[in-house]
């Protein structure tokens, strides 16, 4: 046993200093005092001695940067050389264009929660607050979804003019160039307030705000364009699109067919340098209505009219809807969400290259323009879409389900339903935390490459899943389309979502965890630059610092992985109150996992683990939810720990840890390496796998709290539209629940009557007669009754039409005799 203890002190003095991420001098000094009592408290000499030289020997060449350096730094650095996968400018300038927040610490296996928890609450400023509550409620209130998506496939006329009166396509256009102003939290807000009320008017408004001509000319034009365009642009006077996407190349940029050839031409009657373009687009939101369409095209000038490069690169250009040799295409029909969409085509089309975005300054530097603005937009419009609709669905099936009986009793008491409405109720909250989360972060200036992925991702999946079950509550009320129904629009609507910026299964299976992966580590990014550097002595530096550090980082991991999969994440310092103290240990028990995982990636696979895309896509998902998970407990922690939200965030977080265990543990069933992945489970998971899925207990409450007038439901509700009218039927129904539920008492009072006593009416109305005649209900209970029955009726009832009105607009009458077409889109916006 006294040789034995020499090592026990050995590895735990190594096992405490790797945990704590201590420094290797540090690391010298406690094994030593722990040899030394060893020593003389009587343990084996010899073991204590052999143990001794283990030390020395690691230690001394890693303590003295001479010996270290030519010893082990540089033939490591040589094999690194080697292995290194070469990067493409294209692929160096997405990893270059954004920054790095609190999703940077989620890969470091130990999150520094203070730096989350001291972000500051996100809010608004009194004049975005009484945008929202004024020209953004009066634009919900004009909204009739059915009119838009049936009778019209269009916004009306009235529509598009408040919106360009009010400055809808401005809102984060600066003041000095006649826009609002708003932040990015603003330009959320906006987008989920109308996403909740209509899909359409959310693209419509969001497509401008997003990735196109106004943001690209904030960070790169030039003065003079803008202070031409974007008072244009903010007015509505300018209707812009943005064309990259292709029928060849998708939004691959760097692959488009598009091209522009630098040549002298006529340009308002004067000979000009400029570029003559041709290109092929599609998918393009806003195309059919567009004044001002920006082009993405692959810059070539064969005569050397700029230079000597004859391959510019690719280019932005702004070009006016009505150029000579530019075609706006027919639009698209997606899904019956008629947003305008359609393609444009060009041949020969000629402008001045002071139409380049940023001037001639720009050319050639359009893809790195693009990924620098991308993130910002992906940020923005479709994570705050999903959230209008997610939390407009939780809130409304809510009411429904109780508002609906089956057997006598309200659907949202069966098992089945509260299961399916905890689902919806959970993930709104997920949603509506993760979008608010990355909006955030723009508003504080930052540029989220990884988070405005995640966003887009989970956001859209998670939404689509919610509708999904929205659809089954509603049953019969949800797939009869018609002005009175509000759920099946966006049903149809969320594929869209799925596939626009960047198709899901290629945003997981490539994007998330292959950007975050180098941008998010805290050493891969600075070893990758430090190995490219030409000075050899500072790049033996650089090199050493990067590599030290990363092995130190991942010993600890290894450390951390097994300590927390031992004990559960039981143990540890961790923020929080005594209710969600337990989450944060279990984030930081699987950043560990997760960076233990990719540093034994990235190591064994090199540059073959860009091709193992389902191994990608796992580890993805784990630095997804742990991303989710951080900015649910962020909303928690920002609306004051409130316990009514509790059984919403207990859910919430119980459904990312299960989802991240289920991750870990197919990416180390499906390890490419089987040993190794072996060898991880055992650190990863030395017990087994021991997350669930939210318990039904836990469903119980959540859908409790979407059935019931309460602070938590009153919270989920926040930033929606449920303004009760005549065009939005989910407010009504909203409005509803209050009475509904005092009502509920007076109904048992009545159908208990019907039951003991022989009443002889069977309508309605003379049972109600009956009832109050012998004295069993009061006559206030009686209107009580015929106001429930009332709103029960209009939120069960569902539409019948004309055949004829069911018919394209280009037919009418029993015969189909086709009509004239309608006037143009452009004309009507």
């Amino acid at each position: 046993m006294s040789v034995l203890v020499p090592i026990l002190a050995f590895l735990l003095a190594g096992a405490f200093a790797a945990y704590h991420r201590l420094r290797l001098a540090t690391w010298v000094a406690i094994t030593a005092c722990g040899l030394l009592a060893c020593w003389l408290l009587g343990a084996s000499h010899a073991a204590t001695l052999a143990m001794a030289a283990v030390l020395a020997v690691v230690a001394l060449p890693l303590l003295v940067p001479a010996i270290r350096k030519p010893l082990i730094t540089a033939p490591l650095l040589s094999i690194y050389t080697k292995l290194l996968p070469p990067l493409s400018d294209t692929e160096r300038t997405a990893l270059e264009a954004g920054t790095v927040g609190f999703e940077g610490e989620l890969f470091s296996g130990k999150p520094d929660w203070d730096k989350l928890l001291s972000l500051p609450k996100p809010a608004l400023t009194a004049e975005e607050q009484a945008f929202l509550d004024g020209p953004c409620e009066a634009l919900c209130r004009m909204v009739d979804d059915w009119d838009i998506s049936h009778v019209r496939a269009d916004l009306p006329p009235e529509l598009w003019d408040f919106v360009k009166r009010n400055k809808f396509f401005g809102l984060n256009i600066p003041k000095e160039y006649g826009g609002l102003g708003f932040s990015a939290l603003m330009n959320h807000k906006v987008i989920q307030k109308l996403a909740s009320i209509s899909s359409t008017v959310s693209s419509t408004v969001g497509v401008p705000n997003s990735l196109g001509p106004a943001e690209l000319l904030m960070h790169y034009g030039t003065e003079e364009q803008k202070r031409h365009y974007l008072p244009r642009l903010a007015d509505g006077r300018e209707v812009p699109c943005f064309a990259l996407t292709g029928p060849f190349a998708g939004s691959d940029a760097t692959s488009i067919p598009d091209y522009g050839i630098v040549c002298k031409g006529e340009w308002n009657g004067a000979q000009v340098l400029g570029i003559r373009l041709t290109l092929d687009k599609r998918y393009i939101t806003l195309a059919p209505v567009a004044t001002l369409i920006g082009v993405a095209f692959r810059m070539y000038d064969p005569d050397g009219l700029l230079g000597d490069r004859k391959d510019i690169g690719i280019s932005l250009a702004l070009v006016p809807h009505d150029t000579p040799g530019l075609e706006i295409g027919r639009r698209h029909f997606p899904l019956n969400t008629p947003f305008q969409n359609g393609p444009i085509r060009g041949n020969d089309v000629f402008v001045p290259l002071s139409q380049l975005i940023g001037g001639e300054d720009y050319a050639g530097k359009g893809w790195q323009m693009l990924m620098e603005c991308l993130s910002i937009g992906r940020s923005i419009t479709l994570p705050s879409t999903a959230s209008g609709g997610a939390k407009m669905g939780a809130v409304v099936t809510g009411a429904y389900a109780r508002i609906r009986k089956q057997f006598g009793l309200s659907i949202g008491r069966f098992e089945g339903v509260e299961e399916v409405l905890a689902r919806i109720a959970g993930k709104a909250y997920a949603i509506s935390a993760l979008s608010q989360a990355t909006a955030a972060a723009v508003a504080r200036g930052e540029n989220p490459a990884v988070p405005s992925t995640i966003a887009k991702y989970h956001c859209t999946e998670m939404g689509r899943e919610v509708s999904r079950d929205v659809m089954d509550i509603h049953g019969g009320k949800g797939i009869i389309l018609g002005p009175r129904n509000y759920a099946g629009r966006g049903w149809e609507a969320t594929p869209i979502m799925i596939t626009v910026e960047g198709a899901n299964i290629m945003t997981r299976s490539l994007m998330i965890f292959g950007q975050g992966a180098i941008l998010c580590h805290p050493w891969v990014l600075k070893e990758m630059k430090a190995a490219q550097l030409d000075d050899a002595e500072a790049r033996i530096d650089q090199f050493d610092g990067a590599l030290f550090g990363h092995i130190g980082y991942a010993m600890s991991n290894a450390v951390r992985a097994l300590w927390f999969g031992l004990t559960g994440a039981r143990i540890g310092k961790a923020p929080g109150d005594d209710y969600t103290r337990r989450f944060y240990r279990k984030l930081d028990r699987y950043s560990a996992a997760l960076a233990l995982m990719a540093d034994t990636s990235m190591l064994l696979l090199g540059g073959k683990l860009k091709f193992k895309e389902s191994l990608s896509g796992r580890l993805g998902d784990v630095l997804s939810q742990l991303y989710i998970g951080s900015a649910i407990l962020k909303r928690y922690e920002d609306e004051g720990r409130p316990q009514g939200d509790q059984p919403l965030l207990a859910w919430a977080m119980h459904d990312a840890i299960n989802r991240i265990e289920t991750a870990l543990s197919g990416a180390l069933r499906n390890f490419p390496i089987r040993p190794v992945g072996w060898l991880l489970w055992a650190l990863v998971f030395p017990f087994g796998r021991r997350a669930q899925a939210p318990g039904d207990r836990l469903g119980r409450r959540v859908a409790a709290l979407m059935m019931t007038p309460c602070d938590a439901r009153a919270r989920m509700a926040e930033g929606v539209f449920l303004t009760p009218g005549p065009l939005n039927p989910a407010g009504r129904i909203d409005s509803y629940l209050p009475k509904v539920v005092l009502a509920e008492p007076v109904e048992r009072k009545f159908l208990k009557a019907l039951k003991q006593h022989d009443i002889e009416a069977l309508d309605f109305d003379g049972q109600l007669d009956e009832d109050v005649r012998e004295g069993w209900i009061s006559a206030e209970e009686r209107l009580q009754l015929e106001e429930l029955r009332a709103m029960t009726l209009d939120a069960i009832s569902v539409d019948d039409f004309a055949s004829w009105e069911l018919r394209a607009a280009s037919y009418y009458g029993d015969f189909g005799e086709a009509i004239a077409p309608p006037a143009s889109p452009r004309a009507a916006a």
